[in-house]
């Protein structure tokens, strides 16, 4: 069956959103027959023709009208400003005649404004998070997760995040070995989990030499082992004493804590992603002991792995 992708884009729109369509181009490969595809995409706007994106490149559109759409989906834009009336009534009657609505990054704050996500469960860039919940006080805006199903209105993240909640919507249609092949020829880790936070460790740390960066790379990828300051120190080829002073220089934090953050985040992907019991995740994490991982995540995150764990099984079944 041939599910039928409405983009709305508007004047300023952010032009790496229209990443999300590779998503469902490479769908329409896997699915084998170019008779039948699996999806097909049309760029809407409210006047239709030519539509300039925010880096000055214009694309084609389709103006709105009698459409019928299995997935309506809004673009964003790095400067969001107010929907124009026309494009609000199409949006809110486009999505009570769609399965599923869906925004990109700052298009949350479109669905927002036709009243969409009153009473929902939201996300959106991080930067724009808070200003969100304080402009629509009706939303539970969660503004560190990737993306959010709630009740079939899907919100995402900024940027590349339109990668992750594509590859959630291929999943959900036709299941996660096509949404596995997809994110594997698009060269991207396999769907995030929409719990999973919008923040990276590594570029948090940011440490500023080349040694404390190949340090922090190596623990990364060799969280089964002690991981000893004198290790760390080994690999950045400088002394204990010197690693550790330029380390924490670099960083603001000891390498035992930055270790320790590195493992949180391994292991709260694992809980997500996976199936795994709580002490193998501890294991493969380095913590070994689950007390001290459970401890470790009240720290990062005030809640025990089994909270994370809970949470993502309901955003699953939701």
């Amino acid at each position: 069956m041939k599910r039928h992708i409405g983009l709305l884009v508007f004047p300023g729109f952010q032009i790496l959103d229209l990443v999300a369509t590779t998503v469902f181009e490479l769908a329409n490969g896997y699915v084998g027959n170019s008779a039948a595809p699996a999806y097909e995409v049309t760029l809407l706007s409210e006047h239709g023709g030519l539509v300039t994106s925010s880096s000055g490149v214009p694309v084609g559109t389709t103006a709105f009208g009698e459409h019928a759409f299995d997935t309506v989906m809004v673009v964003g834009a790095l400067e969001p400003r107010a929907s124009s009336p026309g494009f609000l009534n199409f949006l809110q009657a486009a999505s009570k005649a769609s399965r599923r609505t869906a925004s990109i990054c700052t298009g949350a704050l479109c669905l927002a404004e036709a009243g969409i996500l009153d009473g929902r469960r939201a996300t959106t860039h991080w930067c724009l998070g808070r200003e969100l919940q304080r402009r629509y006080p009706k939303i539970k805006v969660e503004e560190d997760r990737i993306f959010i199903n709630d009740g079939g209105v899907w919100t995402s993240a900024g940027m590349t995040a339109c990668i992750d909640l594509c590859l959630a919507l291929v999943e959900a249609d036709h299941g996660v070995e096509m949404s596995r092949q997809i994110a594997r020829k698009m060269v991207v880790y396999h769907r995030r989990s929409g719990g999973q936070s919008q923040f990276s460790a590594l570029l948090e740390l940011e440490p500023k030499s080349d040694r404390i960066q190949s340090a922090l790379s190596y623990a990364k990828s060799n969280l089964r082992k002690p991981l000893s300051v004198d290790e760390l120190a080994d690999v950045a080829n400088l002394s204990r004493r010197q690693f550790s002073r330029s380390f924490r220089i670099e960083t603001g934090q000891s390498p035992a804590r930055a270790v320790e953050v590195l493992r949180v985040e391994a292991a709260r992907a694992m809980i997500e992603e996976g199936t795994h019991p709580i002490d193998v995740v501890a294991r493969e994490t380095g913590f070994d002991d689950p007390e001290r991982m459970r401890r470790a995540f009240l720290r990062a995150y005030g809640q025990p792995p089994q909270a994370v764990r809970r949470a993502a099984r309901q955003d699953a079944a939701a």
